[in-house]
């Protein structure tokens, strides 16, 4: 603890010290690093470079503070080695080359720092910057190149990392006052049967740098078995950072709850929440741009100092503390969320804030970044469709024809463009009956390339167009179906289907998503996945991790058997064919029997609103039925259309439902 180290990411340190300005998502077209979908641009680029061409080198440079040091990391595209060394950022782009008279600041920034780092570990007086962009339709490449003295890009650099220093200096600071509090911390409760070697388990799991799926029934404690274990391995330093990732709110709220009990024994850990960007908006509509939101103008010039007071002041981060600090310095909500995270010892969100290409916390999981991060994984179960989901893009035909209709008159190259896309699509439908499988749709990937470039132009030359907010979201749809088209393997699914409503679409389906689960989870140490229904292990272990050698373990119910029963009804199905008023008043008549046969509090959990709805009459015209009934059936009916607090206090009764399900699974197996 004497010689701590604050390491920083190349890209994380210019981003930050360097920020200033508003919050404008109507240049979000024009951000170079949105539009970077680059690796192959960036291998090809480099195979062409020649002998004198070192790619993807790593550097490091460690500057030494009063009682701590801060290591700069990153890795720089390239290093031409002639008589001027020469540092090289590349960076492909749609933008048309014409239009970019000069590097983009944060890019031209991170490539000095690679440059200050390679000059003084060399030794070299002087070394070359040069930015390269390359349009990622055409291949054409446009340079900006510029040598600089290695003292001047010292000086340069040496008050990048002194801005810094407060930062770092409070990191290490507070990390002795957080290691201190961890060491006396005890498990909260008496250990259930079974729980001592949970928890042990996930700590062995940690130590080792291993994953570990667990399977325990609702009643286990699992929240508080991976928390506990996660919090003592952050203390003892082999991990840096806890990621509690769920699936829903109400899980959110029970992780808060257990890092809160922890701290009723002086435990000392920064912990937020974070909620999501349309929820903790001041704003009617997330519009975020200055004309629109006066939280959004001026957002970077004062938000650094709003986190760093924030963070100096308070351990927890809720929503309410959150929304009364973004008012106080007249900041974005959300945003300022997303920063405080980066100093936290635990961030507690949504399963998209990780491993969601378009939503992760690029502080965190963008490229070039890498943390000693532990992730706990609740209701895993549900991560295999979310990330199916996530790592799948559509292009639907009439969205294509939409857009084209809305510019035609406007943008006749754009439109020309658009029209020779769909004519690729109308023939793939025409050829289409129900669902199609492709073997490719390179044709459709290289006519969106031609696409993007065109979107982008307008959208550069278009700001006042009445349509540029449709066109902007189909841009960013047209984005992220190349990126995803990018990413295919021998996992993915690729097909194209004519739905009942008329609309075609191209689908590029996520069969297994455990390789691109894989590259987030590589950014951090450990993870542990849990669930009351993660049944059969093995299924979730090949669609959740490429590992073979994971740990597994089953935590069995902390009640006996004699406190349950499993009954089955065999007469009764859920199929759309055979439901029917006869069979709605079957279901009904189970639920009743049991009701009136012990005296109780019952759930009864349904496939849809129609279907509950339709057992709900029946269930009622039994009571009717039933004159000698002399103590009333009250029932608690969940709506459709129930405000969210509702919706959370009903999903309280999820985890029961997950129990059950467990239950019956494995006494049929």
């Amino acid at each position: 603890m004497e010689n701590q180290v604050v390491k920083v990411s190349v890209r994380n340190l210019v981003e930050f010290v360097l920020r200033s300005g508003d919050i404008d998502n109507r240049i979000a077209a024009k951000d170079k690093d949105a539009m970077q979908l680059g690796a192959k641009i960036h291998r090809k680029i480099q195979r062409r470079m020649g002998s004198s061409y070192h790619a993807e080198v790593t550097l490091r440079h460690v500057e030494e503070f009063d009682g701590f040091s801060i290591q700069v990391e990153g890795r720089a595209d390239g290093i031409i080695v002639e008589d001027t060394v020469c540092i090289d950022e590349i960076k492909g782009i749609f933008m048309e080359l014409r239009h970019l008279t000069e590097p983009a600041g944060v890019h031209l920034a991170q490539a000095k720092c690679y440059a200050c780092m390679y000059a003084m570990q060399q030794e070299l007086p002087v070394i070359g910057v040069q930015l390269t962009y390359c349009h990622m339709e055409t291949e054409e490449i446009k340079r900006f190149r510029q040598e600089y003295k290695t003292e001047e890009l010292k000086e340069w650099f040496a008050s990048l990392l002194l801005e810094y220093e407060k930062w770092a200096r409070f990191q290490t600071e507070w990390r002795k006052i957080r290691n201190q509090s961890v060491k006396n911390l005890q498990f909260p409760y008496e250990y259930r049967e079974g729980q001592r070697e949970l928890v042990a388990s996930v700590y062995k799991t940690i130590l080792r740098k291993k994953k570990l799926f667990i399977q325990a029934p609702t009643g286990v404690g699992k929240t508080i078995s991976t928390v506990f274990p996660a919090v003592k391995a952050v203390g003892e330093e082999l991990g840096e950072k806890v990621f509690y990732l769920t699936a829903k709110t109400i899980t959110r709220t029970a992780a808060s709850q257990a890092f809160a009990l922890l701290k009723k024994q002086a435990l000392r850990y920064k912990v937020i929440t974070l909620t999501a960007k349309d929820k903790i908006c001041f704003c009617e509509k997330p519009e975020c741009n200055p004309d629109y939101c006066p939280y959004a103008k001026g957002h970077f010039d004062r938000v650094n100092d709003a986190v760093y007071e924030l963070i100096t002041a308070r351990d927890t981060m809720s929503r309410k503390v959150l929304e009364e600090q973004a008012r106080a310095w007249q900041v974005c909500p959300f945003e300022l969320g997303l920063d405080v995270a980066l100093w936290m010892d635990a961030v507690i969100c949504d399963y998209n804030y990780v491993f969601d290409p378009n939503a992760h916390l690029k502080r965190f999981f963008g490229e070039g970044v890498k943390g000693s991060y532990l992730f706990l994984i609740d209701e895993a179960h549900n991560l295999v469709e979310r990330g199916r989901e996530m790592y799948s893009a559509s292009l639907y035909k009439e969205d294509v024809m939409r857009v084209r209709r809305q510019v035609k008159t406007l943008d006749m190259k754009l439109a020309k463009r658009l029209e020779e896309c769909n004519k690729l699509m109308l023939e793939l439908k025409r050829e289409c009956e129900g669902v199609t499988v492709l073997n490719s749709v390179a044709h459709i990937y290289l006519k969106l390339l031609a696409v993007m470039a065109e979107l982008e132009r307008f959208l550069e030359e278009s700001k006042e167009s009445a349509v540029r907010e449709e066109v902007l979201e189909f841009y960013f749809e047209v984005r992220f179906f190349i990126a995803i088209y990018e990413k295919l393997d021998e996992n993915y699914m690729i097909y194209a289907e004519l739905a009942e409503d008329g609309r075609f679409l191209i689908r590029l389906f996520c069969v297994n998503p455990s390789v691109n689960l894989k590259e987030y989870l590589d950014k951090g140490n450990s993870a542990v996945f849990f669930s009351a229904t993660m049944l059969p292990i093995h299924y979730y272990k090949e669609l959740l991790s490429t590992e073979k050698d994971d740990y597994a373990v089953y935590a069995e119910s902390a009640f006996s058997e004699e406190q349950r029963i499993i009954l089955q009804g065999m007469d009764v199905s859920t199929k759309y064919t055979l439901r029917g008023e006869e069979m709605y008043g079957r279901y009904a008549e189970y639920l009743y029997r049991a009701a009136k046969t012990k005296k109780g509090n019952y759930m009864a959990f349904f496939p849809s609103y129609r279907f509950l709805e339709q057992v709900y009459e029946a269930f009622l015209k039994l009571i009717e039925k039933d004159q000698e009934d002399e103590e009333a059936i009250d029932c608690l009916v969940q709506a459709p259309y129930m405000s969210e607090e509702a919706r959370e206090i009903l999903k309280k009764i999820e985890p029961v439902q997950e129990e059950i399900i467990a239950c019956i699974r494995k006494h049929m197996q």
